[in-house]
């Protein structure tokens, strides 16, 4: 076939999926929610595209999509998802729960190196494994996954060039783990109380309301005036002569002030631009993907797990060194792994006024996924 045949075809596929993700994601059955709970209607974005290559035979990894993706997609992307931070919302936070999120995030970023090291130095033909073999790049989208979401993740996936195979068997292994997660932090969070007592530690919480635009200005014209400014950003980060990663600063830098200095600006409105996005992104890396070498080494698997443990005992001594509510553990965790859908769901187990804060950190963890995540790739490359 001809390259445009095969792009038409290749564009045909990502729509298809894409509007079986938003379909599927809110479909009403019971049964396709519980399926939903342990196979995120995101993944099908990748997978269902990576079957039709694999029964058609056809390769679709080098159509032009996926330079359109890198080029327009992701950074579009990376744009509105730092646009959606609003700094005043943090105040609502509060500075204790901050550090112990930071924390937990800081732990993810420097840990998978530290055990890198620690099982290389057990045993040497781990440090082959990960460094030599390269599988310390699929820790990396690790990182983004559990700090920054899937925008995050994404974007470190090409940064460090993750196989597309080791990026899938990654995917399916972050959504088990997370999947498991948010049921313990469900139970450990209705249970904070009693560590709170035992640790003479004041459960109280200072609950304010998330500031609300007031303005007299028509929804619509700041709708506009939001989806103007980000196309006309876009435009103009066009005509630079940036790199990937140039543009990921640049564009990460732009979004943040751009959701914090307009005296105009639809929060809500750019992470469904985000959202929507993302599914996008997927849908067109799923093309490149090739079943046949799905698998994962059992030591990356323990040294994942050890990760997240110790990302948890690490927030629970902070959260108690400085004396504030253990709730804010679970919170903290489920907003750095879980993200803005279940932080709020597993708040609201505990206490229903605090969902605004768990989005707030939530959308936080999204817009410093990605530089704790070339945090990580500097201390991985040091080797």
């Amino acid at each position: 076939m001809s390259d445009p045949q095969l792009f038409l075809i290749a564009a045909v596929v990502v729509l298809v999926t894409v509007l079986f993700v938003l379909w599927i994601g809110k479909f009403e059955n019971k049964l396709i929610k519980s399926i939903l709970d342990w196979f995120p209607a995101i993944l099908f974005a990748y997978v269902l595209p990576a079957a039709f290559t694999h029964l058609s035979g056809m390769d679709l990894s080098k159509v032009l999509l996926h330079d359109l993706s890198k080029s327009w997609i992701i950074p579009f992307t990376i744009l509105t998802v730092m646009s959606a931070l609003s700094i005043k919302q943090l105040k609502i936070v509060g500075l204790k729960p901050i550090i112990v999120f930071e924390v937990g995030s800081l732990v993810i970023a420097t840990l998978p190196v530290l055990l890198v090291l620690v099982f290389g130095i057990f045993n040497q033909a781990n440090t082959e494994l990960f460094i030599v073999g390269g599988y310390w790049k699929g820790l990396v989208p690790i990182v983004g996954g559990w700090i920054g979401g899937s925008t995050s993740q994404l974007v470190l996936k090409e940064l460090v060039e993750t196989p597309e195979a080791l990026f899938l068997s990654i995917l399916v292994l972050d959504n088990i783990l997370v999947n498991i997660w948010t049921i313990l932090m469900f139970q450990f969070i209705k249970r904070s109380n009693r560590l709170n007592e035992a640790w003479g530690i004041n459960s109280k919480f200072p609950v304010v309301e998330a500031p609300e635009y007031s303005g007299s200005t028509r929804p619509w014209i700041v709708d506009t005036w939001t989806i103007g400014t980000i196309m006309l950003v876009m435009a103009l980060a066009s005509l630079l002569p940036l790199s990937f990663l140039g543009s990921v600063v640049v564009l990460s830098i732009v979004g943040l002030l751009l959701g914090n200095i307009m005296p105009i600006w639809n929060h809500k409105l750019v992470l469904k631009l985000a959202g929507f996005s993302i599914v996008l992104i997927m849908a067109i890396l799923g093309l490149k993907l090739n079943f046949s070498n799905l698998s994962l080494p059992a030591v990356l698997v323990v040294l994942v797990l050890i990760w997240l443990v110790l990302h948890f005992l690490a927030m629970l001594l902070t959260a108690r060194l400085i004396k504030t509510n253990i709730a804010w553990v679970a919170i903290g965790s489920m907003a750095n792994l879980g993200g803005i859908s279940t932080a709020p769901a597993v708040t609201s187990a505990y206490k229903k006024e605090l969902m605004p804060h768990a989005i707030v950190l939530a959308i936080l963890s999204m817009v410093t996924g990605t530089a704790w995540g070339m945090l990580t790739i500097f201390l991985f490359r040091l080797f």
